[in-house]
Order: C-alpha cells, then sequence, then structure tokens
C-alpha cells in the first residue's frame, strides 16, 4: 500500500496531503533510468576490461603470443641480416680479392630488394601484418643467400683452378734481362721519337740486338701474331685469360701462331724494329680487364726486391721513348 505523506500548513494550521506533480516524478523517473544505464555501462566495461570472457581471454593470450613470437623471429632475422652483410664483405674483400675477382656490387645481389632501414614497431599490427612482414624479410634473406651461394660456388671453381689463374699472370720479362740493363724507357708520359711531344708510353721498350728471342710472360692463347697498320709491326697479342693480355712489338720475325696455346717462357718471336720503331728492341704492354696498366709490378717470378727497386728507378726516368 502506497503511503500517503502530509505536510502542515502554517496559513491554514492544518496537515494536508503532499501532491507530486506529475513533470517532477517523470523528471524523476528519467534521473534514475539514465543514472542506472551509466552506471551499467561503467561497471560492464570495467569488467570486461579486467574480467574477459573465455573467449576473448583466449584471443588475448593468441595475439600476445604471436607479437613474442615476432619479436623472438625478427631478432632472429636481424642476425641473419648481420651475418649475411659479414658474408658478403668477406665475399667482396677476401676471397674475390685473393683471387683477383671483380666484386659482386649489391644491385647485383639484391636487384630489385632494397634492404630495410627501418625496424617495423610490433605494436598495432594485425596477425596478417606480422606474418606478411617476416615473410618479406624472409624472402629478401632467401634471395641474397642465393646470390651468395652462387658466389661461393665461383670461388669454389676459382680455388680448383687457382694453379691456372697463377700461370695466367703475366711473372717475367719478355726478354733475357739478369743484369736489369735493357730496361730503355717505362710506362707514362714519355717523348714520342718520332712527333717529338709527350705521348702516353703504355708498356716498356727492353732494348737487345736484333734477333733476340722474346718469351711469354703468362700461359695463354695467342690472339693476334703477324704485321699490321698499328704501328707495333710485327707483333703478338696473348690473350692469358682471367682479364689478362700482354702484348710484344716491332719483332724481326714473329714464331707464334694465332690460335696455338702457349706456355710462360716459350719463344714466340725475336727482337727487331719493325714498325713505328727507331731501334731494335721489344715494346712490352700488360693489359688488365682491358686497361693498360704498368708491366713493372708483374716481373716478380725473376727479380727480388733489390733488383726490382733498381727496375723501378730505370722505368721511371722521363726520357724518350723507341716507338
Amino acid at each position: 500500500m502506497k503511503k500517503i505523506k502530509y505536510f502542515y500548513n502554517t496559513n491554514t494550521l492544518r496537515f494536508e496531503k503532499i501532491e507530486t506533480p506529475f513533470r517532477v516524478r517523470m523528471l524523476k523517473v528519467f534521473g534514475f533510468v539514465a543514472a542506472s544505464l551509466v552506471t551499467a555501462f561503467i561497471c560492464v566495461n570495467l569488467i570486461y576490461h579486467y574480467f574477459p570472457s573465455a573467449n576473448e581471454k583466449k584471443l588475448m593470450d593468441q595475439n600476445k603470443s604471436l607479437k613474442d613470437d615476432y619479436t623472438v623471429l625478427q631478432d632472429k632475422v636481424m642476425q641473419l641480416q648481420q651475418q649475411m652483410d659479414e658474408l658478403e664483405n668477406r665475399d667482396n674483400t677476401v676471397y674475390r680479392a685473393i683471387f683477383e675477382s671483380t666484386p659482386i656490387p649489391d644491385s647485383v645481389r639484391v636487384k630489385t630488394m632494397e634492404k630495410s632501414k627501418e625496424v617495423k614497431l610490433v605494436q598495432g599490427l594485425s596477425e596478417n601484418q606480422l606474418i606478411a612482414g617476416i615473410k618479406d624479410q624472409l624472402n629478401k634473406l632467401a634471395l641474397r643467400s642465393a646470390f651468395m651461394d652462387k658466389s661461393y660456388n665461383e670461388i669454389t671453381g676459382m680455388v680448383k683452378n687457382k694453379e691456372k689463374l697463377l700461370l695466367a699472370i703475366p711473372a717475367i720479362q719478355p726478354v733475357s734481362n739478369k743484369d736489369l740493363t735493357r730496361v730503355a724507357s717505362g710506362f707514362g708520359y714519355r717523348i714520342d721519337p718520332v712527333y717529338k711531344v709527350r705521348k702516353f708510353h703504355a708498356g716498356l721498350d727492353f732494348t737487345a740486338p736484333q734477333g733476340t728471342p722474346i718469351y711469354a710472360t703468362a700461359d695463354g692463347r695467342i690472339k693476334m701474331a703477324g704485321f699490321d697498320n698499328s704501328g707495333f709491326g710485327n707483333h703478338v697479342i696473348i690473350n692469358h685469360g682471367y682479364g689478362y693480355e700482354t702484348l710484344y712489338g716491332h719483332m724481326v720475325r714473329v714464331k707464334a701462331r694465332s690460335g696455338n696455346t702457349i706456355k710462360r717462357g716459350e719463344v714466340i718471336g725475336y727482337v727487331g724494329s719493325t714498325g713505328k720503331s727507331t731501334g731494335p728492341h721489344c715494346h712490352y704492354e700488360v693489359h688488365r680487364n682491358g686497361q693498360p696498366v704498368d708491366p713493372i709490378y708483374y716481373f716478380y717470378n725473376d727479380v727480388d726486391p733489390a733488383q726490382f727497386d733498381r727496375l723501378q728507378k730505370l722505368a721511371a726516368s722521363a726520357n724518350q721513348s723507341f716507338d
């Protein structure tokens, strides 16, 4: 039974029944309902935050496990990248340097791949993004590993052919020169004997009596043997492989034949003065990967350090060349 409330009216000196207006009653009801809904919303959020359902707890655990696994995998990937960088560095600066082979540029190793510059943040990534990130990095490592495998296969071949490589490097003087008196003009800019101007002299001139034997300075195959209008007269060019070629000019007679294989120390012709020459001598050049290099650094098989120092001083004289 609803309780009826009264109040004492001092004006009428009587007890009168309290009448609550309908509008006030509705406001009270609305306030109660609103407060209840807000309280319920807060309670539900707190419950779900601190007391997740079994399914949510399972998903949260899985997500945490994935993130932990990704962190471990990311560390392993970083270690693999560092190891790969070290292997590539050793491949270029050590192994290939030993065999005088051109280093593999990074653009060839990875081609369309770019090395990662930043470590991706684990927070905020979905499971698909985590997996995609791992796959991407592992694919990059697999690509680099494939190029390293190819490079090491090449180096294995170089090891097997090391003896051939050593035999293919020019290592002796083209004429007999034990007393080191036959070097007349060295590598570099010299006075041209015909035009009397400074011109680049791409080899060494060895003076010797006409008919003095000229020797192949390394194993190889005769690329050219005979006369042409290049200025070298009767001359021989030998392709030694591994990027090496040698040229022997101004012969009075050529003994070698184009296409024949040759061994270091074999006679390929005889000193003369054919072509653009001012006297009997052998013009000798060494080319490495198509570029002329100073032949004096390739006589290590038949000169000791003291002889090399003397030979270097003789070749450095700024005199007139013989061709």
